[in-house]
């Protein structure tokens, strides 16, 4: 390897490093406060290291987002989310006692709860979207192009709300491209040695997202294939080798899943939300659990519409599938992107084919939110294609997106559905007028937090002091550094060619 490709490969990791921080930073500003799907994750965190239990009677009053089976009350959630915030759990109750906080006490909680989120949410899509700027890389495209792609799925998208929150989305769709990105890697993979790893790494990250959210079980398997078809060309001995990873990744996982289902219902097989108390959720009766057939009107809704349209709050995203089309055509990459296309479309037609299809007080389309960020390897090449009046259109949709992304993230990411257009009627008119972390729900119980106001959302901005719009001056200088920082790689790299 000589000089100029190893400054290359190092100012790659640094890029790549500088992403995943900078939108660390700007998912951990913010905290959202409680609401029913983040307080029945939290409620089982706190069961595990609390009681010892996987019962959340004793706090289950702080949601309706819950089961109840064999006279006991659990989260209705798939628990890979809770599983992983576990042991961040236990880290932080040591940490808060040595800045004197007591763990037990409700400003030792919001901060236990505050840094589960950060690190079981925030995180996992930090990384993701800087492996989709490295996937985009392997994928032929240039530098620009896949810092477009990353920061645009990262800021310019419903991922940005939905990473600032205890809810497994997040993490399915880090996941996900996770996955994605090792499958990938078995292709270019010139050590047979490493497709049992690369194997594992599939089943284990694809298969996780199921442990987090049982609708990504048909994603799953659409990486299983894709991982399969990396190695397909090679020979019995590399099939073997992949499939072999990738059972022992994914019976990981399925282990972790059937047995906490066990633990819990006494059937491994019969998923949590078959057992809501009667009369909760009644449109979870309707076909299979909620799930019904596409239904045009929701479609359209999904796509445009005011109050859950993915082209109105990010309309970079129109885009992500021409860049997947262009993907296809390069032979390198038809996999690829008939992978990324399948599981896109895949959360889309779930998304219209659930009867409570608007997911409750959301930005944005929640349900088809983990195929979000796989969609988005398509921006790359969108932008790679694209002629320069072209990527100023892409860069305004980008700009757009963030733009909204920032007021909804800074007044609240759970919009309540009195608002049938949130941007307009909630997120406008309260961040221009210096209204910020609106939602003052709490994650603790009535007990905890009698009045039920008293630890909702915050800023970090706000903890220091500042107040309103001012309150987000440190996020945009932080994104002001890394903008130089991004610059003065790209100076040094031009100055070493030369």
């Amino acid at each position: 390897m000589n000089v100029s490709t190893q400054n290359t490969s190092s100012s790659i990791r640094t890029r790549a490093l500088l992403i995943a921080a900078v939108l660390l930073i700007s998912y951990a500003y913010f905290y959202q406060g409680g609401g029913w799907n983040q307080n029945s994750r939290f409620d089982l965190v706190r069961a595990i290291i609390e009681r010892g239990t996987l019962r959340i009677d004793a706090y289950h009053e702080n949601t309706d987002d819950k089961a109840f089976a064999n006279g006991h009350y659990y989260s209705d959630k798939a628990p890979g989310l809770a599983l992983l915030a576990v042991p961040v759990a236990e880290v932080t109750k040591p940490l808060l006692r040595a800045g004197g906080v007591d763990p037990s006490s409700a400003r030792g909680l919001v901060a236990m709860s505050y840094f589960i989120t950060v690190f079981a949410a925030a995180l996992p899509m930090a990384v993701a979207c800087a492996v989709v700027f490295l996937i985009a890389l392997q994928l032929g495209n240039d530098v620009s192009a896949a810092a477009f792609g990353a920061l645009a799925l990262g800021l310019a998208t419903p991922m940005w709300a939905y990473s600032t929150l205890f809810w497994g989305h997040s993490l399915a769709g880090a996941c996900l491209v996770l996955g994605f990105a090792f499958a990938l890697r078995l292709r270019g993979n010139q050590s047979h040695a490493r497709d049992v790893p690369l194997g594992f790494g599939v089943g284990l990250t694809a298969g996780w997202a199921t442990v987090t959210e049982y609708p990504a079980a048909p994603a799953t398997v659409t990486l299983a294939v894709l991982a399969l078809a990396m190695v397909w060309k090679d020979g019995r001995s590399r099939r073997w080798r992949a499939s072999m990873g990738l059972a022992m990744g994914a019976a990981a996982c399925i282990a972790v899943l059937l047995i906490y289902q066990f633990r819990v219902f006494g059937s491994a097989f019969q998923p949590s939300y078959s057992y809501y108390p009667a009369g909760a959720f009644p449109w979870m009766k309707h076909g299979y659990m909620g799930l019904t057939y596409p239904r045009i009107d929701v479609v359209l809704k999904l796509l445009f519409g005011c109050r859950r349209g993915l082209l109105f709050v990010a309309p970079v995203a129109l885009l992500a599938p021409f860049g997947l089309r262009w993907l296809w055509k390069q032979p390198t990459g038809r996999a690829a992107a008939a992978a990324a296309a399948a599981i896109a479309a895949y959360y889309f037609l779930f998304n219209a084919s659930f009867r409570a299809w608007a997911a409750g007080w959301s930005y944005g389309p929640r349900y088809m939110a983990a195929g979000l960020p796989l969609l988005c390897v398509g921006l790359a090449p969108a932008w790679s294609k694209a002629r320069p009046f072209c990527r100023s259109l892409l860069a305004l949709a980008a700009a757009c997106g963030i733009c909204f992304g920032l007021m909804a993230v800074s007044t609240t990411a759970q919009p309540p559905d009195q608002f049938r257009c949130a941007l307009v009627q909630l997120f406008w008119p309260s961040f221009w007028a210096g209204k910020l972390s609106l939602n003052q729900q709490s994650m603790l119980t009535s007990s905890e937090d009698p009045t039920g106001h008293a630890h909702g959302a915050f800023n970090l901005g706000e903890l220091a002091g500042l107040h309103g719009i001012a309150s987000l001056i440190p996020l945009l200088v932080v994104w002001g550094f890394a903008a130089g920082f991004w610059v003065w790689i790209n100076r040094a790299e031009r100055d070493t060619q030369h």
